[in-house]
């Protein structure tokens, strides 16, 4: 009787049911996210109209837009770490995004190791991000660094330099280290869109007389679209969010040249105890990250439709 009620019910009612009864099972899910990551955020944004030290004794005197004026015309760091911030979204989506297609294009062909060197290129991702700046802090290391010394063996030592500690290149440096431990998570997941690739479409284009690139522009581009999607707003989040790498490289040095959004909002409230300024950078940090991601992932979707 149940079961002719429900099939005689019309499809909104049945919908409400199911996601009534899904509710109890949701419940902890979502009780932990609004604990850990809803509440955070929101009290975030609401410290910054306050000003306060952090100190439990200490007083939190609402002072509007006052960080955020001090940021924006005073904070002389934010725009630093503004801009690096910017840039490092720029390099993440340009270059480790085409090198982790290319990469999957190449792994994807039935060629010799394949499953190992899959495997060689994503062992980096699995590292943590201290992990990774600690190994890069060596392989930078000015006198028994890897580069450098490999410099000096070819007799080019001159080119040898000081990476970490050179304001022109700090950034950059630490670029290249996140290069190498992303890359191979952006591969896999190409690698796994290659497969919903139908192997039928592409038989048909080289039965055409389409070449490597006619049959990658037509057929394989196109069906990575989704996969793509993913991967550009994993990219721009995960470049915005930037931190680890920067706190054990060079901890924003020198001279605040590789400062970042994420680091100088930690800083401030916890290194210079203004909790109301480092509220309000990781609030300009929400609203940059929601202007980029929310824009693309629009206009993407419309195009999927």
């Amino acid at each position: 009787m149940a079961t002719l009620q429900t099939a005689s019910a019309p499809p909104r009612a049945i919908k409400q049911h199911r996601v009534l009864r899904s509710l109890p099972y949701l419940a902890p899910a979502v009780f932990l996210y609004g604990i850990f990551l809803l509440y955070p955020m929101i009290d975030s944004v609401r410290l910054s109209f306050f000003s306060w030290s952090g100190y439990a004794t200490a007083p939190q005197e609402f002072v509007g837009l006052k960080n955020y004026r001090y940021l924006l015309t005073q904070d002389t760091v934010f725009w630093t770490a503004l801009r690096n911030s910017m840039i490092w979204v720029v390099l993440s989506v340009a270059i480790p995004m085409v090198l982790s297609l290319l990469m999957a294009l190449a792994l994807n062909q039935r060629i010799w190791g394949r499953n190992a060197f899959r495997s060689i290129f994503y062992i980096p991702s699995v590292f943590a991000s201290i992990t990774v700046a600690a190994i890069w802090r060596w392989i930078y290391n000015p006198t028994m660094g890897v580069i450098n010394q490999a410099f000096e063996a070819i007799g080019l030592g001159g080119l040898a330099h000081e990476w970490l500690g050179d304001p022109r290149t700090a950034l950059y440096s630490i670029f290249v280290a996140s290069v190498w431990q992303g890359v191979g998570f952006n591969m896999v997941l190409f690698l796994a869109g290659l497969q919903s690739v139908p192997a039928e479409l592409v038989d048909a284009a080289k039965v055409d007389g389409a070449g490597r690139w006619q049959v990658f522009r037509n057929v394989t581009w196109p069906a990575l679209r989704p996969t793509t999607i993913v991967v550009v707003i994993l990219t721009i989040i995960n470049s915005l969010k930037v931190y680890d790498l920067v706190v054990g490289m060079t901890g924003g040095g020198p001279a605040q040249s590789s400062q970042v959004l994420a680091l100088w909002s930690y800083q401030q409230s916890f290194s210079n105890h203004n909790f109301g300024a480092g509220g309000a950078v990781a609030t300009v940090l929400l609203i940059l990250s929601l202007c980029l991601v929310v824009p693309y992932l629009a206009w993407s979707m419309r195009g999927e439709d």
